[in-house]
């Protein structure tokens, strides 16, 4: 499309008008005060004296500005380039204009002059400033030999010079080829529509060879008309997106230039503006603001004209333009180059300040969360939406989901910083924040397992948008795409409650390396530097993944930090946590001690907390080898888990219970818990619960069957069963790359039942390795007893 030079935009009327009042105001007002004071009073002279120059200095300041202002245009427009076409009023007679300053685009331009000669009608498309008017012209002028009777250019977007460029009509469109040809006013007056106008100027254009160049058209009905063109007439467009899809006419896409392209055109511009500066094309600073400015051919031709202008070197333009960019500040450098955006300028206000706030969020989102951002409806935000991708601002995912063009996302940076203050910036980002919590928080709870069937799967949203939670958590704030570094309270509020919801997905995921990093990443945030809870819940969470790891004395350590740190009820659940990781170490009594303390800090209305912190008593009391204390505990426990719902720790209570009953004696009560623990597992799809249910259950029928004796009735029978329960259980822990010492231990007991010696051996051998690999002391020097037996 046609560039267009910036010049000077006139003083306006009301400035000048608003100084000369206020001058004379003051002395209006001074000869008003002045008499009043003589007829009240004479000492209020002074009075008048102030008020009069007080008038005086602010026309004065008024007048400076003014001056100051005009100068600054003056100097802005010293550094314009020349435009690539020439600046031409639509519907006035004109001949083909020269392009200047036009380098690059070589192929798009022979393409364009070769397959004018074969094809009546021909389209080069693109986004708005990208090149398509210079590449195009540049075309016509190749060919015009080649058309004697005329090269006719219209440029088809009218600049009004009260508002911003609008786009000719049709039957203006057709008026105006109809003057250029030669047509009367009379005959053009009689024409009473727009089918009457266009035969006419097909009648005018007969069998003459002309060439008609059409620039800026922005809509198929502008051009319409003209199609199919004239016997000998050929039509050579350039045009919006938009047009893709007229019949009859030969259409090429142009892109930005390409990188070389673009530099060639910076160094052509500075050269142009009189810099004398060599190895221009080499300097690697060169490069990186041409990229800066989107490779935008008006931009890059800009900056190089206001490198010559100010003597600079690349490497004193980009550290100017970065400076901005890096500090949060809008200066004259990053001012010029986003009131050069002609593509940016283009759009209605609303949708610059869409492209603009999607220059926050570095990641594709949908457009719902687009509407959150930018804090407007979804009809609003469509088609906002809609007039950005026609643009090629943004770019569509399969799945729906919109981005700015990565080409594109430092330029929009630039107008971010200019055009948009700092408190909408961080409103846009607290809306956007506020809405994605919302919906983590409602599909974390589908990604639960103890969550009814039918429910709409968290996974599938959680996995489109990850990349996007994974920066708005993880990337250090303030940094450029990331949150403020000073975020107000509900920005911080929200924040946490998207990490909380985000650590339930890895977790279920059973992703603990991702579940860590934002752990780390909630530590590090000014939310936990606002508060000593957060901080705490951050080190629980730490805790508990250490646990999941096998790495109880980090786990220990972490979760030491988070009592220390967390109040009553959360300091309960750290207590609780940092009990088991004792009891994982082998520090029974202490496991112990946190556990009874967590109890006692527990809320009575808290029986999901009490259930798993009575879980935690009957482990260690087992581990202390005092099952009917366990046996207490756990049936608390179960009673407390089912009551709130929770089958996972329903099922762990019951696999507990069963081998404390076992120990006791009560076989009937065992088998009866270790029977509703295997049905429990599966259903809530806990794979390590249920292997532990199937190991404790194969361990007490085995143990049964020793008892019984080899050659009793029924003992073969219960071997059996117990070695498929721990087949099953050996299956799930060695899927899971889980420790397999005890399984294969009494794999080996009920081998020994069935009379395979040599197959008992093969498990505890195994038992020894494996058990000494994973730390267990007990089962490996139990393996080695059955050895030494056999």
């Amino acid at each position: 499309m046609s560039p267009r030079t910036d010049a000077p935009r006139p003083t306006r009327p009301w400035q000048w008008v608003l100084t000369l009042s206020i001058a004379v105001g003051s002395v209006v007002g001074g000869i008003a005060s002045n008499i009043l004071a003589d007829m009240i009073d004479p000492n209020l002279g002074a009075i008048t004296w102030i008020i009069a120059g007080g008038g005086v200095l602010i026309a004065g300041v008024l007048a400076t500005l003014e001056v100051r202002s005009r100068r600054a245009l003056q100097a802005d427009a010293a550094v314009e380039p020349a435009p690539a076409v020439p600046v031409q009023e639509a519907g006035v007679p004109t001949d083909l204009p020269d392009t200047t300053g036009f380098v690059g685009r070589r192929t798009v331009v022979d393409w364009l002059a070769g397959t004018i000669r074969a094809e009546h009608a021909v389209a080069l498309l693109g986004r708005r400033a990208v090149g398509t008017s210079a590449c195009v012209v540049q075309a016509a002028n190749a060919v015009r030999s080649h058309y004697p009777d005329g090269q006719l250019y219209l440029d088809l977007r009218k600049v009004d010079r009260r508002g911003p460029a609008r786009a000719l009509r049709p039957r203006e469109v057709v008026d105006a080829l109809c003057r250029k040809v030669g047509i009367d006013e009379t005959a053009l007056g009689q024409a009473a529509d727009l089918d009457a106008a266009a035969t006419l100027l097909r009648t005018a254009l007969g069998d003459r060879k002309i060439l008609l160049v059409l620039d800026n058209v922005d809509s198929p009905e502008q051009v319409k008309p003209l199609l199919p063109p004239a016997r000998r007439c050929r039509l050579l467009i350039a045009g919006s997106p938009t047009l893709n899809g007229l019949e009859g006419v030969r259409v090429r896409r142009l892109a930005e230039p390409s990188a070389d392209d673009a530099v060639e055109l910076f160094v052509a511009a500075a050269r142009d503006a009189g810099s004398v500066r060599r190895g221009l094309p080499a300097e690697p600073s060169v490069r990186h603001i041409v990229e800066l400015a989107g490779r935008q051919p008006h931009a890059v031709r800009v900056l190089g004209s206001w490198l010559a202008a100010q003597g600079w070197s690349p490497q004193d333009l980009l550290t100017a333009l970065r400076h901005g960019l890096d500090n949060g500040r809008a200066d004259a450098t990053l001012t010029l180059l986003a009131s050069r955006d002609r593509a940016y300028a283009g759009l209605a206000a609303d949708t610059r300040r869409l492209v603009r706030l999607l220059a926050l969020v570095p990641q594709p989102v949908s457009r719902n969360a687009v509407a959150a951002l930018a804090g407007t409806n979804r009809g609003h935000t469509d088609r906002m939406l809609d007039q950005a991708a026609d643009g090629a601002f943004v770019t569509v995912t399969p799945d729906g989901r919109y981005r700015l063009r990565p080409l594109l996302v430092p330029y929009a940076r630039v107008h971010l910083l200019c055009d948009e203050p700092p408190r909408r910036r961080v409103a846009a980002q607290a809306r956007l924040v506020r809405y994605l919590a919302r919906q983590a928080e409602r599909y974390a709870d589908s990604v639960l397992p103890d969550e009814p069937p039918g429910t709409e799967p968290g996974s599938d949203w959680f996995g489109r948008h990850e990349a996007l939670l994974r920066t708005l958590i993880c990337e250090p704030w303030g940094r450029p795409g990331a949150l403020p570094a000073n975020p107000p309270r509900r920005m911080r509020r929200w924040w946490l409650r998207l990490a909380v919801a985000l650590c339930t997905w890895y977790a279920s995921a059973g992703r603990l390396d991702d579940w860590a990093a934002v752990c780390r990443a909630v530590l590090q945030s000014p939310v936990a530097h606002h508060s000593a809870a957060v901080a705490g819940w951050a080190h629980n969470e730490l805790g508990a993944v250490y646990r999941w790891q096998g790495d109880p004395h980090r786990a220990a350590v972490e979760l030491t930090a988070a009592v220390a740190l967390r109040h009553r009820r959360g300091a309960a659940q750290s207590r609780t946590n940092l009990g088991l990781a004792l009891l994982d170490q082998g520090d029974v009594d202490g496991a112990v001690d946190q556990l009874q303390r967590a109890r006692q800090q527990r809320s009575p209305s808290d029986r999901a907390g009490q259930a798993l912190t009575e879980l935690g008593l009957g482990v260690a009391f087992l581990s202390r080898e005092e099952p009917r204390f366990a046996s207490r505990h756990l049936i608390r426990a179960a009673n407390q888990f089912e009551v709130v719902g929770d089958r996972r720790g329903y099922a762990a209570a019951l696999t507990n219970l069963a081998l404390a009953q076992w120990w006791l004696g009560e076989r009937l009560d065992a088998a009866q818990a270790w029977s509703a623990a295997l049905e429990c597992h599966p259903a809530v799809k806990d794979r390590q619960g249920q292997a532990a249910a199937l190991l404790n259950a194969g361990a007490i029928v085995a143990a049964g069957a020793g008892i019984t004796g080899a050659g009793e009735p029924g003992s073969r029978r219960r071997a059996t069963q117990a070695q498929q329960l721990l087949q099953e259980s050996l299956r799930i822990r060695q899927a899971d790359g889980r420790p397999t010492g005890r399984t294969r231990l009494y794999l080996g007991d009920v081998a020994r039942i069935l009379d395979d010696p040599d197959d008992a051996r093969q498990h505890w051998e195994a038992a020894v390795e494996a058990c000494e690999k994973a730390g267990d002391a007990d089962g490996a020097a139990a393996a080695r007893d059955r050895l030494s037996e056999a």
